[in-house]
């Protein structure tokens, strides 16, 4: 990027305009893989007020880990990160405004990027334990204000005086454009020897080339070029450097050379106690060559040394800069972003996107429905076999009437809107905006597709997160997924409550649901027994979707199908239709009696129509209306039934093919688990409304 590069061109970084879940790319493999044990140690060093905290919030995992600092009350985070084929442990020191005379609380910072865990000679007569318990970063990562450039330079010109690998976070790009200022970042990454990242970690910009980054520069060994003070303090320093510059005192110290040099010539406080502590019989020396070091000099040494890093990180800053007219360049892309990826207008956004998947769930698919599965249903309505191979036949073409009702009207449809919107980058943003709301029920926001497809179907809804996904993350958001009101749910919630509730019990249900998502997801995150990685999330260019791409990834996000939940689809059918034709229908809505009529306060015949609903949440709706022997059911059913009813079939087992997935994605012993808490949460949840709407009833306010 140079100084004539925009804020919108920042989504344009990384991998070559990679997007996200749809590229097929091979990543080659660069060795050696930092893993496990071997994971690098990234520190993020910022002055106040850089974005620091931001960027760290935007790539963390969901429970990230926070301690304080030896001797100190600033904290720290610190959490493990996923960077491609990559981990990194990523840790967020306090903020820190200069390497130099630092007080008590701001020691221990520099004590960790020096020596983590591992104290040296001059510490160990320190009280209590290292600075922290880990061991110190293999690259600092300084988040830097862009449009306070010139004063952060003069903390990077003191961090490359540690010696170790460095990147620069070139935070706040948007801002800093919107006030012109133009940063030619290859200029500034030539001067430094220092790799230099624009970004705008409030946006998730340039997140993702920042850390790649970082890993590329751990590999290649890259540390900062020297960055000496200027000419006439290096001379006065000459024989004050010869003095340091002993194995024992470098022994003692670990530290660089430069950086015991400066911090012995400003007269810090630290290096000066160790330094009488350690080297007594030195110090009188020390102290004379620093005293003859200022008297060539025209002002204190200290002031000196302070004065000529402002005037070289000045001269930096004009040399990569320069100032021009504000709000250049701005396209669509850059209007786009403000939409989708601003912590405000990017939830608006969000809700665009929603408001979309529910008009292709509750108008398109529903069109779709009434041309494809309604017609077959109506033409198999015509067939009553009595015989037992008629009833089997029956139950097939029952089963495939309901796989072509999943398919073609709910599934295909959403799941290629959802690609398109993946394919042209909407999708990513969205998971980057949502992703600290899901952090509150132990989830990445990557996520957030597959809830929004299991709107649609819970089924690729579930392979979708299982992709996305790993560990117990994969499994809590399976499990929640669930609870996901999908497009039959849906159906009988409108059907039933839109008839008989009208629209208050109709947002009510649906809200209903949001809030036991969210207090299982909280319940299940608090109950984990690991915690995953945080991500790098993507921000890809925008893009104009490809047909076949789409249409590839859409046979991929739904081939489950095919292969797991039609054999279970039918021959489910084939079951319950044979339970019916041999008259068990008596014995279901008796095995069923202490649900319906003595815990949810419903008729007996209601027994088949749930059991029914395991097999498809539809033919519940149709068999309500066969047991109950009318369609109006609010002549049989009062309020607090057909609301009691509703939520039992809104949170009990979605469906047989959902379950069926959830054993090829999460296995057996998960799956059972979350079967047995959707019942439970069923019976709870519309058991305690029954008998809250009850007492309203009978007591009104």
């Amino acid at each position: 990027m140079n100084a004539q590069d925009g804020p919108e061109r920042l989504a344009h970084h990384g991998n070559g305009g990679k997007r996200g879940a749809i590229s097929r790319a091979t990543v080659p493999l660069r060795t050696p893989l930092f893993r496990g044990e071997r994971r690098l140690r990234i520190a993020l060093v910022c002055m106040p007020n850089a974005g620091k905290s931001t960027l760290f919030n935007a790539v963390s995992s969901t429970a990230p880990r926070s301690g304080r600092l030896a001797g100190t009350q600033r904290a720290y985070e610190e959490c493990t990160v996923q960077i491609g084929l990559d981990e990194a442990s990523v840790v967020e020191l306090p903020s820190i405004a200069s390497l130099h005379h630092l007080g008590e609380d701001d020691l221990p910072a520099l004590k960790y990027l020096l020596w983590g865990d591992e104290r040296p000679a001059v510490s160990l007569h320190e009280p209590g334990g290292p600075p922290a318990p880990f061991a110190p970063p293999d690259l600092i990562v300084q988040v830097v204000d862009a449009t306070r450039l010139e004063s952060h330079l003069e903390l990077t010109l003191e961090l490359a005086q540690l010696g170790r690998p460095m990147v620069i976070a070139l935070n706040m790009m948007d801002e800093a454009w919107n006030k012109g200022l133009h940063i030619n970042v290859k200029a500034l990454e030539k001067l430094l020897g220092i790799a230099v990242v624009p970004t705008v970690a409030l946006m998730g910009q340039g997140i993702s080339d920042l850390f790649t980054t970082a890993v590329a520069t751990v590999r290649a060994g890259a540390c900062p070029l020297p960055q000496p003070a200027s000419k006439h303090i290096c001379d006065s320093l000459q024989r004050l450097s010869q003095a340091l510059n002993r194995p024992e005192m470098h022994a003692a110290f670990r530290v660089p050379h430069a950086l015991l040099l400066m911090q012995v010539a400003a007269g810090d406080p630290f290096f000066h106690d160790e330094l009488a502590q350690h080297f007594p019989q030195m110090l009188p020396q020390l102290q004379q060559l620093r005293s003859e070091a200022a008297g060539k000099l025209p002002r204190p040494l200290d002031e000196e040394l302070h004065a000529d890093r402002h005037h070289r990180a000045a001269t930096l800053f004009e040399a990569c800069t320069r100032m021009g007219a504000p709000h250049e360049g701005r396209g669509w892309r850059y209007w786009l972003d403000e939409l989708f990826l601003h912590p405000q207008w990017g939830l608006i956004g969000s809700l665009a996107v929603f408001a979309a998947v529910l008009f292709m769930v509750f108008e398109v698919s529903a069109w779709l429905d009434s041309e494809t599965s309604a017609r077959l249903v109506a033409a198999l309505a015509l067939w009553q076999p009595s015989s037992t191979a008629g009833v089997i036949g029956r139950a097939v073409a029952d089963g495939l009437a309901g796989l072509v009702g999943i398919v073609v009207p709910y599934m295909l449809p959403l799941v290629l809107l959802l690609v398109a919107l993946e394919e042209a980058g909407v999708m990513q943003r969205i998971a980057f905006v949502v992703d600290r709301g899901f952090h509150q029920i132990g989830l990445h926001g990557g996520v957030a597709v597959p809830f929004l497809t299991g709107l649609g179907c819970n089924v690729p809804a579930i392979s979708a997160a299982a992709k996305v996904s790993k560990g117990r993350e994969r499994v809590i958001a399976s499990v929640l997924i669930t609870f996901v009101p999908c497009s039959a749910r849906s159906a009988i919630i409108l059907a039933l409550a839109g008839k008989y509730l009208g629209g208050t019990g109709v947002f009510a249900i649906f809200a209903l649901t949001i809030i036991v998502v969210a207090l299982m997801g909280r319940l299940l995150a608090r109950n984990r027994r690991e915690f995953g990685p945080g991500q790098v999330q993507e921000i890809p260019p925008y893009a104009l979707p490809h047909w076949r791409s789409m249409l590839s990834e859409t046979w991929a996000r739904t081939e489950d199908i095919l292969t797991i939940v039609t054999p279970l689809l039918v021959g489910g059918s084939v079951l319950l239709a044979l339970l019916h034709h041999v008259g068990a229908d008596t014995a279901i809505n008796t095995l069923f009696t202490p649900v319906t009529a003595w815990w949810l306060g419903l008729p007996v015949v209601l027994g088949v129509p749930i059991l029914f609903g395991i097999l498809r949440k539809e033919l519940s709706l149709l068999m309500i209306y066969q047991a109950l022997g009318t369609f109006e059911v609010g002549s049989r059913l009062d309020w607090v039934q057909i609301t009691t009813f509703l939520l039992f079939l809104t949170f009990y087992i979605p469906c047989i093919s959902t379950f069926a997935v959830m054993l090829k994605t999460i296995g057996r012993k998960e799956a059972l688990v979350s079967v047995s808490l959707s019942v439970g949460v069923a019976l709870l949840v519309s058991g305690a409304v029954r008998l809250l709407l009850e007492g309203v009833r009978l007591f009104p306010v």
